[in-house]
């Protein structure tokens, strides 16, 4: 019986996929009115984001933000329309996006390059890769920490539930830490790795007040089906794939490697730890995608993100008080600068 249900969930996925799988053909012409729904990804050339599953290489301006509705007109190939033949902003983003738009304009206008891309990618999910300090990242095997992912989400729960315990009962505390979780997903980007994090955020804090026992692989198994469900063409989604297998390295792993690990110290044991055991499920499907392996990636890991979840509180805070109060805000900000120098000279250290 146990198995009959799981062939009857793959086979409704299967007719779920096909339903919504678009079935272009090289040389078709589609227009396509949507909302941007991830960060686009920024070059010197051209924006890429990806509407009604097809793969979309825009020109540099206008820029477009999370949020926006534009409408593109365009051949396909491959899966692809690298030259609209229109393109055009239909409706600017809605309110929580353009709260992202001024927190990224704020980070933009305090810090030099590039301090600035790296407070926006930690805190908010900015995906640009103009600059050489892209691929530095991409060298040394620490693109992941740029990027709002389930790490930063995880680092708000705990970080709300934390605050609010101490003002309210934590049977209150619960609600609006779920609050916050969803608000800090749609501001930043609301990609799988994020949406893949807040849902699991919200079972775990959902089972500590319910008094369940909370099964991390299970978790991340239904949280994949409804994600899949909800969307199927995140099956092929790069983003959705790494998240998945490095959540599932690190529950696997982290606590074998943290016993026999102990030696190393504190501060750089977690984030040794941490790295090593995600990049046990990652490293092979990067290597195939990018062609790029870098063997110190867990030590380099180590020495960065520890200064992670500091850049990350200060960058939110900040952001947040710089919207009513911008002196104020960047002054706080002022105090990331000590930390985001440390990461980008480890870095530049070892991108060799």
């Amino acid at each position: 019986m146990r198995y009959f249900c799981w062939v009857v969930i793959a086979l409704l996925f299967l007719i779920r996929y096909e339903t919504v799988r678009p079935k272009y053909k090289d040389g078709d012409k589609v227009r396509i009115l949507a909302k941007i729904t991830s960060e686009p990804i920024r070059s010197t050339s051209y924006q890429k984001t990806s509407l009604a599953g097809v793969t979309i290489f825009l020109p540099v301006f206008p820029e477009i933000y999370y949020g926006d509705k534009v409408l593109v007109e365009g051949r396909v190939k491959d899966g692809k329309i690298t030259q609209p033949e229109k393109f055009e902003i239909i409706k600017e983003a809605d309110f929580l996006s353009i709260v992202r738009k001024k927190l990224l304009d704020f980070y933009k206008k305090s810090f030099p390059e590039p301090h600035s891309s790296l407070v926006a990618g930690v805190v908010v999910g900015s995906k640009d890769t103009t600059s050489a300090f892209f691929e530095s990242l991409k060298a040394t095997g620490t693109m992941h920490v740029v990027v709002a992912s389930g790490m930063n989400v995880t680092l708000v729960a705990g970080f709300l539930i934390n605050s609010l315990v101490m003002f309210i009962n934590r049977k209150k505390a619960i609600p609006a830490a779920l609050v916050g979780i969803w608000i800090y997903s749609l501001v930043s980007g609301f990609n799988a790795p994020i949406i893949r994090a807040a849902i699991m955020g919200s079972i775990a804090l959902f089972a500590q007040e319910a008094g369940r026992i909370y099964h991390s692989l299970r978790t991340l198994f239904l949280t994949g089906l409804v994600m899949l469900f909800i969307n199927p063409l995140w099956i092929a989604d790069l983003g959705f794939i790494l998240s998945f297998l490095a959540t599932t390295s690190l529950i696997l792993f982290t606590k074998a490697f943290e016993r026999r690990l102990y030696f190393i110290p504190a501060l750089i044991r977690e984030g040794f730890v941490t790295s090593l055991a995600a990049q046990i499920g990652v490293t092979p499907l990067m290597f195939l995608t990018f062609g790029q392996l870098n063997i110190v990636s867990p030590l380099i890991n180590a020495l960065v993100l520890w200064v992670v979840p500091l850049i990350t509180i200060i960058g939110m805070f900040s952001g947040i008080l710089a919207l009513a109060f911008p002196v104020m805000g960047k002054l706080l900000l002022y105090l990331s600068y000590p930390l985001t120098t440390w990461f980008i000279t480890i870095i530049d250290l070892f991108s060799f």
